[in-house]
């Protein structure tokens, strides 16, 4: 059901002024392209691919088998790794994945990685013609020293303030927001009923113990649309479903797709965001302003960049201010939210934004083959050439 809604998406891209381009996309295996219910990457992954193949480009998606697009779809695993119980560990299969990659990398133009760093070893010698998006928080202290050591790698933040933690040498080929298609949510002019709403991840980082105080103290009713992983089990055990027991006026949904989520977050008065942690970008706060949902949210991490204050929500220093913001969310316009996103958070402008990156960096391959004189070429093989990798690792 969510992934036949999700072909009828008429994203109605083309560039024009960017050239023709052999691209492939490399997600991670652990949904599917794109996901069932739960997976902010892999759906990011799928709305840029599905994006580029309707611009004329030619795409190859390395995902899951259960993945739905119009690209060519390369699968080295039958379904998302996380719903598959045989899969004990995933690393075998991400490597198992990159090194078909390796096989195939000089078809394309771009190879454009979603998989963090496990690539990099892999593809470290064909780094012109790679370009790579950050989409976790990289403020962890071993993560330093790797992207020091892996320096020339080009790599795209989702926004600035993810950057703030890396070392000063990183390559930085660009800073791209996701994006959304304009009808995969629906705009709500009028909510059907009045509660706030949570949706993500149950574990402590995202604050649903804040968000459950918030809506406690404010009188509100609180509505609860997250998974809860097996390493945050505990968490939800002793801090959250003992809060939230036999109460009428919260309640926990579980995780929901795409169909259902227009319907939560459009007839929500407004998204409770109160993260405790550098939040690389946030997407349920552009899919909340989609459905013209304004947001609370705390100040961390992206949200800054994300939100426009007292415009598409509101932003806040803990839970004595929300309170105090909860009473203030009516007096925000839900037209003004969807014009906004429709002016900042679209699938258009994030394909656009990444073609230029691409192009940009096939520019720079290009000029600096032709800068390496012929016998330079010669004796050192094709790490001289355009794809810059070694003769040794041709399929």
């Amino acid at each position: 059901m969510e992934h036949k809604a999700f072909r009828r998406f008429n994203f109605r891209v083309r560039t024009k002024a960017a050239a023709f381009m052999k691209i492939a996309q490399i997600s991670p295996l652990v949904e599917s392209c794109p996901p069932t219910l739960y997976g902010g990457t892999e759906r990011i992954v799928s709305y840029l691919t599905e994006a580029l193949v309707a611009d004329g480009h030619e795409v190859t998606l390395f995902a899951t088998g259960d993945s739905v697009t119009d690209a060519e779809l390369v699968a080295p695993h039958d379904v998302a790794l996380r719903l598959d119980p045989a899969v004990k560990d995933q690393l075998p299969h991400q490597l198992m994945m990159l090194d078909e990659v390796k096989r195939r990398a000089e078809e394309f133009d771009i190879l454009h990685f979603h998989t963090e760093l496990t690539h990099f070893p892999v593809v470290r010698e064909m780094s012109r013609r790679s370009v790579t998006t950050l989409h976790n928080r990289l403020d962890l202290p071993d993560l330093k020293p790797f992207y020091e050591f892996f320096s020339e790698m080009p790599l795209v933040s989702i926004s600035y303030s993810q950057r703030a933690p890396m070392p000063d040498q990183v390559n930085w080929a660009g800073n791209v927001y996701h994006g959304l298609p304009k009808d995969v949510l629906p705009f709500t002019a009028k909510p059907k009923e009045r509660y706030l709403a949570f949706i993500g991840r149950i574990a402590p980082e995202k604050g649903p113990d804040k968000a459950v105080e918030i809506a406690t103290r404010s009188g509100m009713p609180l509505k609860i649309a997250a998974k809860i992983d097996a390493a945050d089990r505990s968490y939800w055990d002793e801090a959250i479903q003992p809060q939230i027991a036999g109460r009428k006026d919260i309640q926990f949904v579980g995780e929901i797709g795409e169909a259902e989520k227009g319907e939560f977050l459009g007839n929500a008065c407004g998204l409770l965001f109160p993260i405790e942690w550098p939040e690389p970008f946030g997407l349920v706060m552009i899919e909340a302003m989609a459905c013209g949902t304004p947001v609370l949210a705390f100040d961390a991490g992206s949200v800054r960049e994300v939100i426009d204050e007292g415009r598409t929500g509101f932003v806040v220093n803990g839970v004595e201010e929300s309170l105090a913001a909860v009473r203030r969310l009516d007096s925000l316009d839900r037209k003004t939210i969807r014009e906004t996103f429709e002016r900042r958070f679209t699938v258009e402008r994030m394909m656009r934004d990444y073609v230029e990156i691409y192009q940009k960096l096939l520019d720079q391959r290009r000029a600096t083959s032709a800068s390496i004189p012929m016998s330079a070429t010669a004796r050192k093989g094709s790490a001289a050439e355009p794809a810059g990798f070694p003769s040794n690792w041709r399929g």
